[in-house]
């Protein structure tokens, strides 16, 4: 039994002590949330990881997320202009543009193209390429006066323009703009005197009258042996004029009292006589009415234009054939610089990189982890091939640790009852 003290007399010297003694501090609760988290379990053998690898695993438990260096680190990312969708129908319309007006600068005319509507320039029934033919496209240059070659003068110098001698003009008939202009040679440049004759300056120096190669046989009222240059009356006759070397004659009386060229279409034949746009058409060809002199073509494709109006029945057929051919020409080489510059090797190389940075990541085909039998174990993924003793293969058995780690795994811990102290077995004696 336990003792127990006398009290004592004093009361005051109790309370004394009671309130100097110190209070015991509370004695906390354990909780879970205070212990150490246990340690996972380790191979004595496997070397211990790195902080490298700490850090490799973390980022590898972490969800993946694409790296972007810092604003001001990025490199600038080279899009090419043809991966738009509009960019083919802006390049298609840019050309077109860059040819309207460079063809502009060309001609100082607008529209700087016309259509030739009749055969009247053609050397046959047929199509001959480098020549004036029904449904090409014309370019009309803005020319002065003294720029124009005539073909009694260029006859002399051996300039031709689409098969024959001299320039090839464009006018309005009178001037009057209405309509698709005449295309027709200049042959002869007169100048009207104040009594209505002519002069032709242009014809000195040619063989004429009743020379045995004579060009021209012209009267006046001064000289009548037919090589009169001045003050030119009556009918004016040229020899072997155009592709059939024919007969050009012009009545001086019809041909009206101001300057101007005489004119005549190439395929403006009738038995050996050509026939001269003056007086059938309009009086001599004045300066102000003329668009320009021909200056280039396009065959062929001014007969889209004559079909759609309905007046291709002058259109050769070998037009129609050219014309086919051309586009599908024009169709295969655009498809093959198509192709062409599509190829990777025409990409810019940076923008290439920076492609190929941002790419996701590809997954692998086969699943990560290799398949197991779900009533085969350890044991027997590690046997040999079918027929091999089992005992054999148990003698060469690897341990549980190989074989948990050759599996692709970490090895299992052995986990074994605590052997018990002595102070059990004694109070289990008791």
């Amino acid at each position: 039994m336990r003792r127990r003290d006398p009290p004592d007399d004093d009361p005051d010297e109790d309370e004394d002590e009671t309130e100097e003694a110190p209070r015991p501090a509370p004695r906390r609760r354990s909780s879970h949330r205070h212990r150490a988290a246990p340690k996972a379990w380790t191979d004595p053998e496997e070397p211990e990881p790195s902080d490298e690898d700490e850090e490799d695993e973390a980022a590898s438990s972490r969800p993946h997320r694409r790296w972007r260096a810092p604003k001001g680190e990025r490199e600038p990312v080279f899009y090419r202009a043809r991966d738009s969708v509009f960019f083919e129908p802006l390049v298609a319309l840019a050309v077109i543009v860059l040819i309207l007006v460079s063809l502009f600068a060309y001609t100082q005319n607008w529209p700087p193209l016309y259509v030739v509507e009749s055969d009247s320039m053609q050397h046959g029934p047929t199509d001959q390429v480098g020549l004036i033919n029904t449904g090409d496209l014309v370019l009309a240059q803005k020319v002065s006066l003294d720029g124009i070659t005539p073909y009694v003068v260029a006859m002399t110098r051996g300039y031709t323009t689409y098969g024959e001698f001299g320039d090839v003009l464009l006018y309005h008939p009178y001037g009057i703009s209405d309509g698709t202009p005449i295309i027709h040679r200049a042959i002869v440049y007169l100048e009207a005197n104040p009594d209505g004759s002519f002069n032709a300056p242009e014809l000195s120096g040619l063989p004429c009258g009743t020379a045995s190669d004579w060009v021209f046989s012209a009267n006046s009222t001064l000289v009548g042996n037919g090589c009169a240059t001045t003050s030119l009356t009556g009918v004016l006759t040229i020899r072997n004029v155009g592709w059939e070397s024919v007969y050009l004659h012009v009545d001086l009386s019809a041909v009206g009292s101001t300057s101007g060229f005489v004119t005549m279409g190439d395929n403006n034949i009738a038995g050996r006589q050509g026939i001269p746009d003056e007086p059938t058409l309009t009086s001599l060809v004045q300066p102000g009415w003329i668009v320009g002199v021909a200056r280039g073509m396009l065959p062929w494709f001014g007969s889209v234009k004559l079909l759609l109006s309905g007046d291709s029945q002058e259109v050769p057929a070998q037009s129609w054939e050219f014309m086919g051919l051309t586009i599908a020409g024009f169709v295969g080489i655009a498809l093959g610089l198509h192709y062409l510059l599509r190829a990777e090797g025409v990409e810019d190389p940076r923008r290439k990189a920076q492609e190929e940075a941002e790419a996701p990541e590809e997954e692998p085909e086969g699943p990560s982890r290799s398949w197991r039998h779900p009533f085969r174990t350890v044991e027997d993924e590690e046997e040999g091939p079918r027929g091999t003793p089992k005992s054999s293969h148990r003698a060469s058995k690897p341990s549980s640790h190989d074989a948990a780690t050759a599996s692709g795994g970490r090895p299992r811990p052995r986990v074994g009852r605590r052997p018990p102290r002595k102070d059990d077995d004694s109070e289990e004696d008791l």
